[in-house]
């Protein structure tokens, strides 16, 4: 028998009355993460492009009679989204179909399927974020996605913020490094936090910090900055991510998380003519990453 094929002998006891409940079938599923995180956009090719456009320098100062200067804007790295199809199936012997006497563990199975691609997406979003200390998954401009040494034309640009657990002092440093983007030229741009992402392991600690109306953790009776001037308008606690420390601050800077889709999931059924067994598949095609890197930033925490 070829592997992967479910016959009579993968559920035994369906073949029975007398079943009183069958589990593992009822989890409530996870609530879609990578969408709240990285902006959709859909694709007719088998890969995407976005590229960077640099701006001007300053205006340097005209002396009387002197030829004005003149400069030029041009293109800057490129962030390349390349396509890949994911597919999973099954197939059931009409055997097992006929004599399987719980009809909720046949029907659980297209359920089962489209909750595997949903997952799938998932995990392949949150390594955007998993891999982005690396130098082995780099971005368009070739450095890491968090990286202190990113290349513009105004030098070295950071935003890869000093390892420190989440705190109220860590996030302030993460604002003030955000507050401080510069774009190619190294101009000030006006940047601010979007949204907190976080594991389940910081969450309780960054509801403190961030709700608290008072400094959380302190004698103090100073207000909590963080709260007063509402910095962290959004907090999404994404189970997919591999360190239970690290912490993401993500910025109002547009085109930075993408996830292109050139095929959304499908979900296709046949019948083989000569074995009878029932087949089902699911499949999609899409690409994530990072295009500017000024629309995330990445602290790998103290603890690892």
């Amino acid at each position: 028998m070829p592997a992967g094929i479910i016959t009579r002998s993968a559920h035994p006891d369906a073949l029975w009355p007398g079943v009183k409940a069958w589990f593992g079938m009822e989890y409530d599923k996870v609530p879609a993460t990578w969408s709240k995180i990285f902006t959709k956009m859909s694709s007719n090719k088998f890969q995407e492009r976005i590229a960077e456009s640099t701006t001007f320098g300053l205006a340097p100062t005209k002396t009387e009679a002197a030829p004005i200067q003149y400069d030029s804007d041009q293109e800057g790295y490129v962030a390349i989204f390349q396509h890949a199809v994911y597919g999973l199936g099954y197939i059931v012997t009409r055997e097992e179909l006929e004599d399987n006497q719980y009809e909720e563990v046949s029907q659980a199975r297209s359920g089962n399927l489209a909750w595997s691609m949903q997952t799938t997406a998932e995990y392949v979003h949150a390594n955007v974020l998993n891999r982005g200390f690396s130098t082995q998954y780099p971005i368009g401009d070739g450095a890491a996605l968090f990286s202190a040494a990113h290349p513009t034309q105004s030098g070295n640009q950071s935003n890869l913020l000093t390892a420190a657990d989440f705190s109220e002092a860590a996030m302030e440093d993460a604002t003030k490094a955000v507050w401080a983007i510069k774009n190619n030229r190294g101009f000030p741009i006006n940047a601010g936090v979007k949204r907190l992402i976080i594991p389940t392991n910081v969450a309780f600690n960054a509801t403190r910090v961030l709700n608290s109306v008072l400094r959380s953790g302190t004698n103090n009776n100073d207000i909590n900055a963080l709260n007063a001037m509402g910095i962290v308008p959004d907090i999404v606690v994404n189970k997919y991510l591999s360190s239970s420390n690290a912490w993401y601050v993500q910025t109002d800077v547009p085109n930075g998380l993408i996830s292109m889709w050139r095929r959304q999931v499908e979900l296709e059924k046949d019948n083989d003519f000569d074995t009878e067994n029932a087949k089902a598949k699911a499949t999609m095609r899409f690409a994530c990453g990072a295009a500017d890197w000024r629309a995330i930033f990445g602290n790998a925490s103290a603890s690892g």
